[in-house]
Parts: C-alpha cells; structure tokens; sequence
C-alpha cells in the first residue's frame, strides 16, 4: 500500500508539493539537530546563533503548508483519499516535534555555563548523538526510496540501539550515580538524553508511518 501512497501523492500538484516540502523540513530540521549538538557539546558560547531558531520557524511554516495543501486535495477529492493524506500530516507532524526538541537542545545550552561534559558516559552519549545523526539521513532516503526493508530494520533496533541506552543513563542519574559528574552536568545530562530519546523517537514514527501502510 506505501508505494500506491506514494503514487497518489506524485499524481496530485498539491500532495506533490507537500511530499517535496516534507523533505526541506526534515532537512532543515537535520540541519538543526547537527548545530544544537555543536553547540551544547563543543561549545562554551552560550550566545546561540539565531539562525537556527529561524529554521524552527520555517519548520513551523512548512508543517502548516503540508497540513493545509493535504486538507485542501482530500475536501476536493473526497474521504477515500484521507487515509494517505493522514500518512502525510503524520509525518509532517513528527518533524516538527523534532524541531522543537532541538530547540529544546538549544534553550539547555543557553541555560548551561559551558560545553556539556559528561565523564564517564562520554563514549555512550557520542553513540547515541551519531546514531541520530545517522537516522536522520536513513530516515530520508528510506522515504525517498520507499524502502520497506530498511524501515523495518530501524524499527527493530530504536529499543535496543537508543531507547534502552538513554533509560539506563537517565536511571543511574536519577539513583545518584554520577560518575564524578557535577549537580549541574548530571541534570543538564538528564535533560538533554531524554531529548535525544524523544528526536530518535520521532524519526522512528516516521518509519512506523511507512511500515504501517505497507
């Protein structure tokens, strides 16, 4: 059924225009996530560029089109083409949510002294910040190339590769299991894994999205 989805998006102008303006916006917000991890991670500045605030509201703005572009095919198409057009909204939806977390990435940075440091749990953190960074890019060309097979396999490792790694850094936090961290860095830390969580998340909505409508 996702491939004769897709063929209904590429064979109306407005949902054409909507599954193009769903790339630009998970582009942007990849965009986004690379600078707010620099930023939090690398960086003592806590002046952040606000060019990447200006990406959430073009984010923001795309969602709006997306939602509008499809509302307005399905009211002049009839209900039958709903179901796919929801497909559309959904995902638009996660890739706003994305944004926000990154911005929420970014308010943390501008809250936090200097570059977040982590300790002991370096190594995990830089794993999981790549496999997001990772997911970003497979999540797009899964999408572009209606890869079922991949989607599922993403789906299959979120759990294991990201999900259950931030709820064991955040539980030990939460017992008090610093690891020589600061008050300040275990709950800047806290913070920005469950944010983490919840982006790599999103991403994986988006490919349930795709495998749901197999």
């Amino acid at each position: 059924m996702w491939k004769e989805i897709i063929n209904l998006w590429r064979s109306d102008d407005l949902l054409q225009q909507a599954w193009n303006e769903s790339f630009e916006m998970i582009e942007i917000a990849q965009e986004m996530y690379v600078e707010a991890v620099r930023i939090l991670r690398e960086s003592d500045d806590t002046v952040v560029n606000k060019e990447i605030r200006q990406k959430d509201k073009e984010v923001n703005k795309y969602e709006q089109e997306v939602r509008r572009k499809v509302m307005t095919h399905c009211t002049l198409q009839g209900s039958e083409e709903l179901p796919g057009g929801m497909v559309l909204v959904s995902i638009v939806i996660d890739i706003e949510r994305i944004g926000d977390y990154c911005k929420n990435i970014l308010d943390l940075a501008e809250v936090h002294p200097a570059r977040l440091t982590v300790g002991a749990y370096e190594e995990s953190i830089q794993g999981i910040e790549q496999e997001v960074k990772s997911r970003f890019g497979e999540t797009i060309s899964v999408l572009r190339n209606q890869d079922v097979v991949t989607a599922q396999e993403m789906m299959g490792s979120f759990k294991i590769e990201i999900s259950a790694i931030c709820d064991r850094i955040v539980n030990e936090l939460a017992q008090g299991h610093l690891e020589g961290l600061a008050s300040n860095d275990a709950v800047a830390l806290a913070l920005y894994v469950r944010y983490l969580k919840r982006i790599s998340a999103h991403l994986n909505n988006m490919i349930t999205s795709i495998h749901g409508s197999v």
